[in-house]
């Protein structure tokens, strides 16, 4: 699998590239500040990008999305629980003093099935808690536990 990570200020959140090896089937995970990085990696690796996966729809996370779409033309998915944070991410980024392009609409709520993306399928997991619509993506080889777990903001880096 080809998993890149990248992350831009101000936020310094990560975004994804997730995408199969053989197949080049790729999806952009969260992308937010950083997403001319992740267009550059898609490019660098030959990435057929098919997927815009958001793990929830703060603005650090989505805004992006307008761009990666504007790019791609590809679906973007979101948990249905999140969509009043989605619709509202300019105001968000008012909030935070930023200019925020309006993200395009959702064309996907996950329903829980497996994603495939080539050889490897996403499995979500919804784990409301930092927001009503927040979901784990589970990345690994079709019909296999997936080892990758992109967590959004469920899970914060952190020191005792």
């Amino acid at each position: 699998m080809i998993l890149e990570v990248r992350a831009a200020p101000p936020f310094y959140k990560n975004g994804f590239l997730v995408a199969c090896e053989r197949t080049r089937a790729a999806a952009i995970v969260d992308p937010g500040d950083e997403v001319d990085q992740l267009l550059a990696a898609a490019r660098d690796y030959d990435a057929d990008v098919q997927l815009i996966l958001l793990t929830h729809a703060h603005v650090d996370h989505v805004s992006g999305v307008a761009t990666a779409k504007a790019a791609f033309d590809v679906p973007v998915y979101l948990h249905r629980d999140d969509l009043f944070l989605y619709e509202g991410a300019v105001e968000q980024g008012a909030m935070f003093g930023f200019r925020v392009s309006p993200p395009p609409p959702v064309d996907v709520f996950y329903d829980m099935t497996p994603i495939v993306l080539g050889d490897y399928e996403v499995r979500v997991h919804h784990t409301p808690g930092h927001c009503p619509g927040g979901v784990c993506l589970q990345v690994g080889k079709a019909g296999e536990p997936g080892l990758h777990l992109l967590v959004g903001d469920t899970l914060f880096a952190g020191s005792i």
